[in-house]
């Protein structure tokens, strides 16, 4: 029985971990904050990383930590709860949502800049990309204990390398100076910038991906639980470093842009008109490569997290019948396109998001309150109040009179992290009650 894994093995699974984080999704939101942000571009930046990289790695480590999936989190609050909201959870991030994305975006930013615009917009095209690109991802997760090899040590460096292409090109030859900040980025750009690394949504992916790495590492011949934990925390540093490097990169050919690619209204058009002036006529190609690659990695991951999961609480149906469902299901809603999937999907996230951050920080405090369930409910039930709001406001639900209420008595509310402080005192209440009813609380070994 292995007792670890080597050095190359470690950093193979830390490659496979930062390619199934990377999605087309992120190439997209850094490239806009830098543009918007101009020269205050290090300071949003710096707010980016600790939503869009601290908290996805602390969410590996958490999951490390508990050695098996976000259900057990969950199941500290009740076993039901645990069940609902990880069932939400993976719906959300998967087949409803991100498993469709990655999908749409490779379409309409790699494919659709060599379609004339009759064909861009004509469905057809869409639904043959999206057969294609979807059976690969079927093919690519039939076999999970195969992952890491095809991922880590096959997609993963060739997406590297793409991205190193275009970082070393975007430094050596600057498109031209940062400018001026646009409004948003004026007064407080770090703050603009921690809300932006929400969009990333990988805090919710880590809970998803955790089990993915777990697998991978058991496959590999190691049982001690000591030693996964070890090596979730190495291969979450390893992703964690390279997703900051790759952010770095491309926020700074955003700041850089505007000389060249004027302001445009998305990350994407950042990203091929930049390719272009970068590269030439080659510049679609390369950008093409990078986008198919980290969707496609992206998209195998939650095919394969989300084909583990529901095998595990379907037994009766086969992993295999599982994740063939989740394809073609994603590849339908995939042909409904970006804008509808996004208008349908940040509600629910927006409100489910919360949820995950606390449950995360929660669970690396939980020895001091001998994880006690009060703790974590009251907690989450507080925070889940708050971000309930935030995504019936998201979903332009008219309810006036209760977002001027959550404004004028929950602070940071209009900023859209009003949960915070609430989360704060819901914890502190919970372990008041926790006290109260278990006096001797204080002194239980935890367990």
């Amino acid at each position: 029985m292995k007792q670890g894994l080597s050095t190359k093995e470690t950093f193979v699974v830390g490659l496979m971990l930062f390619a199934l984080f990377f999605g087309g999704g992120n190439m997209i939101f850094p490239p806009s904050l830098g543009q918007a942000a101009g020269t205050s571009v290090w300071i949003a930046i710096a707010g980016f990383l600790i939503t869009g990289v601290g908290l996805p790695l602390l969410g590996v480590i958490a999951i490390g930590l508990t050695g098996s999936d976000v259900q057990s989190l969950g199941s500290r609050i009740h076993p039901v709860f645990g069940i609902v909201f990880t069932i939400v959870l993976y719906l959300a991030i998967g087949p409803l949502f991100g498993i469709p994305r990655t999908g749409t975006v490779a379409y309409e930013i790699g494919v659709t800049p060599f379609l004339p615009e009759g064909m861009a917009k004509n469905g057809i095209s869409l639904f043959i990309y999206t057969v294609i690109f979807f059976g690969v991802t079927y093919w690519l997760s039939l076999n999970p204990s195969k992952l890491v090899d095809r991922i880590g040590k096959l997609l993963t460096p060739a997406l590297l390398a793409i991205l190193a292409l275009l970082a070393i090109k975007t430094i050596a030859t600057p498109m031209g100076a940062a400018k001026a900040p646009q409004p948003a980025y004026q007064d407080s750009p770090f703050f603009k910038g921690f809300l932006e690394g929400y969009l990333t949504m990988d805090t919710l992916a880590a809970l998803v991906f955790g089990i993915v790495v777990i697998n991978a590492v058991r496959d590999k011949g190691i049982t001690s639980s000591k030693s996964i934990t070890k090596v979730c925390i190495q291969a979450g540093l390893i992703a964690a470093a390279g997703l900051a490097l790759v952010y770095l990169s491309l926020a700074y050919m955003g700041a850089t842009s505007v000389d060249s690619v004027g302001y445009q209204s998305n990350g994407g058009l950042i990203l091929s008109k930049s390719a272009n002036v970068l590269f030439g006529s080659l510049g679609n190609i390369v950008l093409t490569l990078a986008i198919t690659f980290a969707c496609l990695t992206t998209s195998v991951g939650l095919v394969s997290a989300c084909g583990q999961y529901f095998s595990k609480i379907l037994p009766k149906v086969s992993y295999s019948i599982i994740i063939l469902a989740l394809s073609i299901f994603s590849t339908v809603i995939a042909n409904f396109g970006l804008t509808q999937l996004i208008t349908f999907s940040v509600p629910l996230l927006t409100a489910i998001y919360p949820l995950a951050i606390v449950l995360i920080l929660l669970s690396f405090v939980d020895q001091i309150f001998n994880r006690a369930p009060e703790v974590y409910a009251i907690s989450l039930l507080f925070t889940g109040l708050i971000s309930f709001a935030d995504g019936l406001k998201a979903a332009n639900i008219q309810l006036a009179s209760i977002y001027n209420l959550f404004d004028t008595f929950v602070p940071l509310f209009s900023k859209g992290i009003g949960w915070i402080i609430p989360a704060i005192i819901g914890a502190l209440i919970g372990y008041v009650i926790a006290l109260v009813r278990r006096p001797n609380l204080k002194t239980k070994e935890s367990h």
